[in-house]
């Protein structure tokens, strides 16, 4: 049992966790806050909705591709370096998006902003895993994980804010002021990182570069045009679902095969059981989350007939849910370990999705924000344990790895729930409210898979060696392997 004091933080960790959420945080903002102004955007440049669409896809496939090569180059020259470098690209990208004259060079602007997030975004995992040690990770991703919650949740309410009162060019300029704080801070406070440090680093896998990052960016497009389309029987849906297919399936067999080149990502980390359970419930945590982002403002808009600025103010008690547990659910996953949170935050996340499945326009308005504050604890009380556990299964030398595997996942979780409620809500016709049911239940059929998976989630963590909070890159591993052992 840990004692008060040293169940807190230490300050220099609490330092360097506010430094890295302030840089992230624009990341997460970004990849929701343009939904609202697909409007706004097709009518200032004359484009077509579906044209105009890709100034969100861009970002997202572009973050996408860069996540893996992020494993290989922090290690290739160092965090601290790699940080700096992505708030620098992700700041040039937002003001040239800001400057976008055509819809074409916003796209384009748009990809290279995705590319900054797709190097900050990991890698915010990365550094704070590393920073915290496998016995205080739970309480510094529940710290995390309000960011990560709130950002997707803020993200079209601050757009709808910044498009009432200001020109669409603020939602992008909005970034600058931050980011600079951001890298004065880091410049500050992330400690530097010497070669020596660093070791010997394996070539770039090339070939795995060329394979995994766009065969999973081709997924996610996919499923982005489910989404659009409502319907998998399109052109538009099934080039990109094979491309996926071939490209993954050659990414396999070539990490698999023997060569002096280490994969990309190596798969045989899908041989720890633990590691497995953890990035599959983190890949449904994605799928419950964007799902619900998605389908409640629908619901009160198509449901209850309401606008679309009050639909999404609704949405805020799921937000408001999970952030307001995830560093509690964090701090105890520390002490006890993730696999019975994780099951409990499952539980309520599943009753609360029946729940929903159950709501008309006559439900009672209290209600349908009850389901979402007890949905956004569920999925918080799970969150912050789940991804602690995906960092206490790894050695040091392969944090960066699971780091990657577990956003890309997750963000494959996202596209899939997206997806799959969008062509429920869109083929329910003239009935929305039976669209909305069958949405819900889909959203509780993989709460049941995470049931499933948070089963092989490792139980209690016990330390067998002190460990300090934090520590100069220079002078100790990534996460320490050997420094606990999982009690069941």
């Amino acid at each position: 049992m840990t004692t008060p004091q040293e169940d807190k933080l230490d300050p220099a960790l609490r330092r360097l966790i506010g430094v890295i959420l302030i840089g992230g945080i624009m990341g997460i903002l970004d990849g929701s806050m343009t939904a609202v102004a697909v409007d706004t955007l097709s009518t200032r440049f004359d484009a077509s909705l579906s044209t105009t669409g890709w100034v969100s896809t861009g970002y997202l496939l572009a973050l996408t591709v860069t996540i893996p090569v992020t494993a290989w180059a922090v290690e290739r020259v160092g965090g601290r370096r790699l940080w700096l470098s992505g708030l620098v690209l992700f700041m040039a990208g937002s003001i040239a998006s800001g400057l976008a004259w055509d819809i074409d060079s916003l796209i384009l602007f748009r990809v290279a902003q995705g590319v900054g997030a797709g190097i900050l975004d990991p890698l915010m995992l990365t550094l704070l895993a590393r920073a915290a040690g496998p016995t205080q990770v739970g309480r510094v991703m529940g710290v995390m994980g309000i960011v990560g919650s709130t950002g997707p949740v803020l993200g079209p309410i601050v757009g709808g804010v910044i498009l009432q009162g200001l020109d669409w060019r603020w939602m992008f300029f909005v970034n600058v002021p931050i980011v600079v704080v951001a890298f004065v801070l880091a410049r500050r406070t992330l400690p530097a990182e010497s070669p020596e440090a660093r070791g010997a680093v394996d070539r770039l896998d090339i070939l795995g570069v060329a394979l995994i990052g766009p065969g999973v960016a081709s997924g996610v497009l996919a499923l982005s045009e489910v989404a659009q389309r409502g319907s998998f029987a399109t052109w538009q849906v099934l080039l990109p679902l094979a491309l996926a297919v071939a490209l993954l399936a050659g990414y396999a067999a070539h990490a698999l095969r023997a060569r002096r080149t280490p994969p990309l990502i190596d798969l045989r980390l899908f041989t720890r059981r633990s590691f497995t359970a953890s990035v599959v419930a983190a890949a449904v945590l994605g799928l419950a989350t964007f799902a619900s982002i998605f389908v409640i403002p629908l619901y009160y808009q198509q449901v209850r007939g309401y606008g679309v600025f009050e639909s999404g103010l609704r949405l805020a008690p799921f937000g408001v849910g999970s952030a307001l547990v995830m560093p509690l659910a964090g701090r105890l996953s520390d002490r006890w370990g993730s696999r019975n949170l994780a099951l409990t935050g499952a539980a309520v996340a599943l009753l609360s999705s029946l729940a929903f499945s159950r709501f008309d326009a006559q439900t009672g308005g209290l209600w349908p924000l009850l389901a979402a504050f007890t949905l956004g604890i569920g999925t918080g009380s799970a969150g912050a344990p789940v991804i602690g556990s995906v960092y206490r299964t790894l050695p040091g030398h392969l944090v960066p790895q699971g780091s990657s595997v577990l956003y890309m996942l997750n963000q494959l979780g996202a596209s899939i729930g997206i997806a799959v409620v969008a062509l429920l809500m869109q083929n329910a016709g003239d009935d929305p409210r039976s669209g909305f049911h069958l949405a819900y239940l889909a959203v509780a059929v993989g709460l049941l898979v995470m049931l499933v998976a948070s089963l092989f989630i490792p139980g209690r963590v016990v330390a067998t060696a002190e460990q300090p909070a934090v520590e100069p890159e220079a002078e100790r591993p990534a996460v320490r392997a050997g420094s606990q052992e999982n009690v069941n």
